[in-house]
């Protein structure tokens, strides 16, 4: 089975290469698709460094060694201008994100980011950082449960759904994927059963890697590290990562609203190259299902 199968990758690496001598960055290398397709649009004439804080990827990033181009850091991309500094480099020509989680990922039981294959109820992209799902619904109080799950899976029942996971962990441990399915499949609407656990379990996971306050930390640094016409170039997968991604190119920060120079000039760091997002074709969503939820918006540095 691949590993991952790279959404929008034509339009997403295209969007993102205009210098072929350029410095590039994908921050989340993965199984390698998008870094593959950037390597072979530079040609060894550019440099491209990749970045990702899942141990799998990591060994993924061994077949690349030889690759003069080609450079791996590991870990969180909240992070890369330090990385970058540590690197020698301080501006680049784009940076591509692919937010979300693997094919791999999803596929691998022992993740826990399925609903389909019990395994460990852990949901941490670097298992040596952070606490894990599990500790995360024995340790949180009933108001934070109910904020996650209204915030990150706009679950609609967040409170009756906090109340059963608090009533639940009296006398049961959450240990397993099952675990956590059979508490939320007892408040889930009835012929929505997939749906709602889906959600339950996209809460939980963005809680678990602070996914938001990382995104924020990327696009406020990709300001100052692209050079003047560097793109940055993203693929969302849900609301609250696309607002996010939306406003920031709009206006350079999280209200999506322009600010003004003493002089009433526009504070603007990037221009939308996509008025309204890129979407996967119909051949693309028959190949790959998970592509569905996909949005790409590009940006150049004014």
């Amino acid at each position: 089975m691949e590993y991952h199968v790279p959404v929008l990758l034509e339009e997403s690496v295209d969007g993102l290469i205009w210098e072929q001598k350029g410095v590039y960055v994908d921050v989340t290398f993965g199984g390698g698709g998008h870094s593959t397709h950037i390597l072979s649009k530079i040609q060894d004439q550019g440099e491209l460094y990749s970045v990702d804080q899942d141990g799998d990827a990591l060994a993924n990033s061994d077949k690349f060694r030889t690759n003069k181009s080609f450079h791996f850091i590991d870990g969180n991309f909240r992070y890369l201008s330090k990385y970058l500094r540590m690197a020698g480099v301080t501006k680049v020509h784009g940076i591509l994100a692919d937010l979300g989680v693997s094919s791999h990922q999803f596929d691998t039981a022992d993740r826990g980011f399925s609903i389909r294959f019990d395994g460990e109820l852990d949901m941490r992209m670097d298992k040596s950082q952070g606490i894990s799902a599990k500790q995360l619904l024995h340790d949180y109080k009933e108001a934070d449960l109910v904020h996650m799950f209204s915030l990150y899976g706009e679950v609609k029942n967040s409170k009756t759904l906090a109340q059963e996971i608090c009533r639940y962990r009296i006398d049961k441990k959450f240990e397993t994927t099952a675990d956590l399915k059979e508490s939320a499949m007892r408040v889930a609407p009835r012929g929505y059963e997939m749906k709602y656990l889906a959600q339950v379990f996209q809460a939980i996971r963005i809680e678990v890697n602070d996914e938001m306050g990382a995104l924020r930390d990327l696009l406020q640094q990709a300001e100052s590290l692209l050079v003047k016409d560097g793109r940055l170039v993203v693929i969302s997968y849900h609301s609250l990562e696309d607002r996010l991604v939306k406003d920031y190119m709009n206006a350079g920060n999280f209200s999506g609203k322009l600010t003004k120079d003493l002089y009433g000039n526009d504070l603007k760091p990037f221009q939308l190259l996509t008025k309204k997002p890129m979407l996967p074709t119909e051949e693309e969503y028959a190949r790959n299902s998970r592509s569905r939820s996909a949005k790409l918006r590009i940006a150049v540095k004014l």
